[in-house]
């Protein structure tokens, strides 16, 4: 099963998916790396998000994130964290240019 995260839509992944078509790679190699660079983007976002809610608002976004209801849980981060979009925006394209960087220099 591959559910859609609340945040997807501000990630993107293109250009790691054209630097892991310049290696020299299997098909399940790809896979792997992109799985890898997914799930590190994914504790990314839910770090800035937990660092930036209020103590009491933590529960409510990871109760709101578990039942997997999007709408509800962008409506409860944009009440509670200034800029929220733009800071996983850049936080994720930061972490990608990492990765990339990394995956060229191999």
């Amino acid at each position: 099963m591959n559910k859609k995260h609340f945040y997807e839509h501000l990630i993107e992944t293109s250009e790691l998916s054209l630097s892991l078509g310049d290696l020299e790679l299997s098909q399940e190699e790809r896979i792997e790396l992109i799985h890898i660079v997914r799930k590190n983007m994914h504790y990314i976002v839910i770090d800035i998000v937990l660092s930036e809610l209020p103590e009491n608002e933590k529960k409510v976004f990871l109760k709101n994130m578990h039942e997997e209801d999007n709408e509800v849980t962008w409506k409860h981060l944009k009440e509670n964290i200034k800029d929220v979009e733009e800071k996983i925006r850049e936080a994720s394209r930061k972490a990608l240019r990492e990765h990339i960087r990394d995956i060229r220099e191999k």
